[in-house]
């Protein structure tokens, strides 16, 4: 399988359509990477390297009191041995981690073979795991052990050394390592159960890009508090678009921004550019032409006949996360 074959559904690209052309005033709004440490606090996500131990609850809690915020959130529950990336949303900016759940994520996992087994045959197997799977969860999950269908994306098999296989996994948020390392198990006649487990990507979030440690986020806070320097907890924090780069948009000109805060549905006068993958009925991010996330809106057409629309509602407004004011009344721009 060729690298370019490991793709969860955040890799597909970006197709921007133009509609109409439009310059946005810089005194209202702010590009995101501009903000400031206290509106980062507010409106930001980390990348957090979780450690083997604490739940993700507990490190959601340090991650509150190290920062001394009130609302701090998680993108994904890892089991406490489990290692790796869990994206810590800030503030306002936890009502955005809901665009995670259908970016997909990818996991380094280490299986334990209970009988030995060629290599050949594991490889085999790994290949018709991938596609649609049904699972059971397993005894010890937070959820009812219904019998439900989860996507495996891709699986490669990476090293093996005696019974212990050591594979990478890119699938559908809920689906569960130690339940599939089972299942292949069983489909290998010889029996298997997980030993160790890394996640290393949540959508967009990876291992290489910055991944940081508890003690680096509060040796950088620390820092910034002391010493009045932010150079190092800029590098952590980051926007809440960080969560949507995934996602479909649509980009907002000024004028019709604070009509979208204040819930209104948008109409195809108020829209510049549009992703081509857009489908009908689809979850979009609504964007400002200063790529600030406004909110989330479902498409009320697709691409093409939204890019080809002269009036008309295109986007049914669903949550709303920019401040209403940020940019003044469409009256007050034109006078």
């Amino acid at each position: 399988m060729a690298e370019s074959e490991f793709k969860l559904p955040s890799d597909e690209p970006e197709e921007k359509l133009v509609k109409s052309e439009d310059t946005t005033d810089p005194n209202y709004g702010k590009k995101p990477e501009e903000r400031s440490i206290k509106e980062l606090l507010e409106y930001g996500v980390i990348n957090l390297d979780k450690v083997s131990g604490p739940t993700s609850h507990e490190v959601v809690s340090w991650v509150k009191t190290m920062l001394g915020i009130k609302t701090v959130g998680h993108g994904g529950t890892l089991d406490p041995k489990v290692t790796g990336i869990l994206p810590v949303a800030l503030g306002k900016a936890t009502r955005v981690l809901s665009a995670l759940l259908n970016s997909g994520k990818e996991y380094v996992c280490v299986m334990y073979l209970h009988n030995p087994e060629p290599q050949k045959k594991i490889e085999k197997i790994l290949k018709v795991f991938t596609g649609k799977i049904y699972q059971r969860p397993p005894l010890k999950s937070s959820v009812s052990r219904r019998l439900r269908i989860r996507e495996i994306y891709y699986i490669q098999f990476l090293e093996m050394r005696e019974n212990y296989v050591l594979f990478r996994v890119g699938c559908e948020a809920g689906t569960y390592i130690r339940k599939l390392c089972y299942d292949l198990g069983e489909a290998l006649c010889s029996g298997a159960h997980m030993v160790e487990l890394r996640r290393t990507r949540v959508g967009r979030f990876k291992e290489e890009k910055s991944l940081v440690s508890l003690q680096n986020l509060k040796d950088a806070f620390t820092i910034y508090q002391k010493e009045n320097d932010d150079f190092y907890l800029k590098k952590i924090l980051h926007p809440m678009e960080k969560m949507v780069e995934h996602l479909p948009k649509i980009f907002v000109r000024d004028t019709a921004v604070d009509a979208v805060c204040h819930g209104a549905d948008l109409a195809a006068a108020g829209i510049c550019n549009i992703d081509a993958r857009i489908k009908k009925g689809m979850k979009i991010a609504l964007m400002t032409l200063k790529n600030e996330l406004i909110g989330f809106g479902i498409a009320e057409k697709n691409a093409m006949s939204i890019y080809k629309a002269k009036n008309g509602i295109m986007v049914k407004s669903d949550k709303v996360f920019m401040e209403r004011g940020t940019y003044p009344h469409w009256k007050e721009i034109k006078e």
